[in-house]
């Protein structure tokens, strides 16, 4: 077992992957094979005889992970077996998980420990929404004080930071962070009173579990041998704690990532992690990929150049393993018309006579109103392009209404999911009904589901509505049986068949595609939950509904589904991390842009630093041709206002100079600091 091939490894990347125990930072800048080393090392391990079942990697999409276990599967050779017969044990693996799922196992396993039923509901950004609205009418604040998405963004933040409700309002410095903070309880309440949690929760109650009940953490602990985590500088908190938590007495830790491509302080990721990781671990190993087998040198050049300027990072530079190629181009634009005209005239230039095909284009941009113009102009030059940013499937209005009765099927208490489908379709409980069965719940200190058990509260209600009652709780426990005695899908198809739910379509669409278009809808959400039956061993409700609610939130099926379409690609620079394209545009580099004008705003340093960050993202996704391009004048409520260069335009093109020229160069392996 011990003969393992790092053949098509360069050096670097070989002595990361033979480094088999103790803590390990890898430090792999963009286009540098990363993916290549994270899974040939957990390859190793396993040949080196880690029961594949005893290690556990962690990423940031579900979309890696799926990647990230098939590679592993094919250097183990595991990609041409059979497919395993039913009841015919499974191959061991390597846990490979995002940080939300590993969460979500560990609080199906342990959530009883804090007041919590097993069978957790996970609340999507609606339903969030949905309780948000309810607690500012309860607060009785005007509706002009702050929307519920306000609320919600500034409790993520502060949950991100680990923040708890009592805390809250001694931080709060800000009108609308005072009236979060007097409704951040009340919606934990409520969240707690309908057995949920929301996405930050799976991440604090996690930590909470191994922070504070040493038998938990030594249980989950116990499980895995090594520990490896992808993307290390996106952490945020407390992903940084559970992580620390599950490998303080094996010490096992290997995380790979690239400090200069640190871009999600805005959602509490930490650059300073990956920064103090020989602080944390002073014996570890450090690791530096810098052979790019991505950009041209010329392109290279520049991202090192532009980096450099930022004063607390890991001291590395990229090499090129291709050719020097064409300089990038800046290009002035009289105004932002201009600037989205050129660009898209070229682009038709390039399909046209260099015989490029669109998907091999992109255009970036800082900010989601910039693309408005190159939209239109696209579209009179007939060039085909995609977006990112469009409705997700399990947004569809008939796909949420399913997913919220199979959320209520499987957790009655689910408030918000039974109150968005009792009457869904039509079953004599209208809005009156509910009123006064939410009335009694508040009353009482239950959910609406346990008042509806109370015969003495129904039999006041008029017979339509008593006959929705019995029909809702029948539903319930006929749904239930099918799912525990025959299969998922045969339950789901149950729960299609008595709610008449496709009458429903009928009834509501006019128009035979649109009724055809929901329809396909719910079939896909039966090939959703077969396909989640495929392929787990243990399938259950909870756990299918776990599964939709994590891939929810991800962009990276949408990136798939675009990568097929052969047409230019529109989208931020934030989206485009991980991806690549033969030609680049980076367009609107002006100051209150890119950097942001918040960022510009602040005067402080470490934003900006991020904004430079941001940039680098944007440049190292060029492969041969980078061109940056910037408006001289650009209209804000209609006039046209004369705009200032970027900054990194001067710090690029060697027009400002680099103070960290004159520091002195600190050890190799500690961050540089000015």
């Amino acid at each position: 077992m011990n003969g393992f091939s790092v053949e098509g490894l360069n050096p670097p990347q070989a002595e990361a992957v033979q480094t088999l125990s103790g803590p390990l930072l890898v430090l792999a800048g963009a286009g540098t094979g990363k993916t290549r080393v994270v899974t040939f090392r957990i390859a190793n391990l396993i040949k080196h005889g880690t029961q594949p079942q005893r290690i556990l990697a962690v990423t940031f999409t579900n979309k890696a992970a799926g990647e990230m276990q098939d590679r592993v599967g094919e250097l183990l050779g595991h990609k041409n077996k059979p497919r395993r017969r039913r009841g015919e044990p499974a191959t061991p693996k390597p846990m490979v998980s995002t940080f939300h799922s590993q969460c979500v196992r560990i609080l199906r396993e342990h959530a009883n420990a804090l007041g919590f039923p097993k069978k957790f509901s996970i609340y999507d950004r609606s339903d969030q929404e949905s309780i948000a609205r309810q607690i500012l009418r309860e607060l009785r604040l005007p509706g002009t004080a702050i929307k519920p998405s306000d609320m919600l963004n500034i409790i993520s933040g502060w949950k991100s930071a680990s923040v708890k409700p009592e805390q809250a309002g001694m931080i709060a410095s800000t009108d609308k962070e005072h009236f979060a903070a007097s409704g951040y309880r009340r919606y934990q309440n409520a969240l707690r009173a309908r057995g949920a949690m929301d996405f930050d929760d799976l991440l604090l109650y996690t930590e909470e579990l191994l922070t504070g009940h040493e038998e938990i953490r030594l249980a989950e602990a116990s499980k895995y041998d090594h520990v490896l985590v992808d993307e290390y500088q996106d952490t945020n908190g407390s992903q940084y704690r559970i992580t620390k938590a599950l490998v303080q007495d094996h010490r096992n830790l290997c995380v790979v990532g690239d400090d200069d491509q640190s871009i999600y302080a805005w959602r509490g990721a930490d650059v300073s992690h990956i920064l103090s990781f020989s602080n944390d671990w002073p014996d570890a190993k450090i690791v530096w990929l810098e052979d790019n087998y991505r950009s041209t040198g010329a392109i290279l050049q520049m991202a090192n150049t532009l980096i450099a300027f930022n004063t607390e990072r890991h001291d590395k530079v990229l090499k090129p393993d291709l050719p020097m190629g064409k300089r990038p181009r800046i290009v002035q634009h009289k105004d932002e018309q201009t600037e989205a005209e050129t660009i898209v005239r070229e682009i038709r230039h390039l399909i046209d006579n260099e015989h490029i095909q669109p998907k091999n284009i992109a255009i970036l941009f800082r900010t989601n109103e910039q693309p408005r113009l190159f939209e239109t102009e696209l579209r009179k030059a007939d060039v085909p392009y995609v977006m990112l940013g469009s409705q997700s499937f399990f947004d569809r209005r008939e796909v949420k209404d399913m997913v919220a009765y199979l959320k209520w099927i499987d957790q009655p208490d689910d408030e918000v999911s039974l109150l968005r489908i009792v009457n869904t379709p039509a079953r004599g409980l209208g809005t009156k009904t509910t009123r006064m069965l939410i009335e009694r719940a508040v009353a009482r200190g239950v959910s609406v589901w346990q008042i509806m058990q109370d015969a003495s509260v129904v039999d006041e209600l008029p017979a339509a509505a008593q006959r929705g009652i019995a029909g809702l709780k029948q539903l319930c426990t006929d749904v239930q049986q099918r799912a525990a005695n025959d299969s998922l899908r045969e339950a789901m198809e149950t729960l299609l068949q008595r709610t008449a739910y496709g009458e429903e379509i009928a009834r509501m669409y006019d128009q035979p595609e649109e009724r055809e278009s929901r329809m396909a809808s719910l079939g896909e959400v039966t090939n959703a939950i077969a396909a989640y039956e495929d392929k787990s061993e243990k399938p259950d409700l909870s756990g299918f509904l776990s599964e939709i609610a994590l891939s929810g939130r991800e962009m990276g099926s949408e990136k798939d589904k675009l990568a097929m379409k052969n047409a230019v690609w529109l989208l931020t620079m934030h989206a485009a991390k991980g991806l690549e394209f033969p030609v680049v545009y980076l367009v609107g580099m002006e100051d209150g842009i890119l950097p942001h004008s918040r960022s510009v705003k602040s005067g402080n340093e470490s934003d900006i630093a991020e904004e430079r960050r941001l940039c680098y993202v944007g440049i190292t996704r060029a492969q041969d041709t980078l061109t940056m391009s910037l408006a001289l004048t650009r209209r804000k409520w209609g006039k046209p206002i004369p705009t200032t260069p970027s900054r990194f335009l001067y710090e690029i093109t060697g027009k400002a100079d680099n103070p960290n020229k004159y520091r002195k160069q600190g050890k190799r392996g500690q961050p540089t600091k000015r």
